[in-house]
């Protein structure tokens, strides 16, 4: 049965009355608890800024970096496969071991109004050019 945080201050107040040699055992699995809490969390590639991405095992700063920059140059990454092939230095097997370690790929960022204008540019049906005029139908 996995044991709650409260629960091992709790017994670490128990073993302060049993002895010393159980109050460290006891504060040294609740400080190795919450140690782990943090290295457990998701992050979203799409929403994290570049602390949230140096706090997963594997992005230290420059990747970081390089990952912002991808994301704001060319938007939200897809999945680690997509992440592989558009930031320098991350290959596949690096990007499984960053899904791995907690990062996701979970929600895309909103367009920036930046970005929106360029898209919607593209995607805009260019104007209609002027049609020769029709001749009416003879009867």
């Amino acid at each position: 049965m996995q044991k709650t945080f409260v629960s091992l201050l709790s017994e670490m107040a128990d073993a302060a009355r049993g002895g010393c040699r159980r109050v460290a055992v006891a504060f040294g699995a609740a400080l190795a608890m919450l140690a782990m809490g943090p290295a457990c969390a998701a992050i979203d590639i799409n929403a994290a800024d570049e602390s949230a991405l140096t706090s997963v095992k594997g992005i230290g700063p420059a990747t970081a970096k390089r990952i912002l920059d991808e994301r704001t140059k060319h938007g939200a990454f897809k999945d680690a496969i997509d992440l592989a092939d558009r930031v320098p230095g991350v290959g596949p097997k690096s990007a499984a071991n960053l899904e791995a370690a907690g990062l996701t790929f979970g929600k895309a960022a909103a367009p920036t109004p930046a970005r929106a204008a360029p898209q919607a540019a593209q995607t805009a049906p260019a104007p209609a050019a002027k049609a020769p005029a029709q001749k009416p139908a003879a009867r």
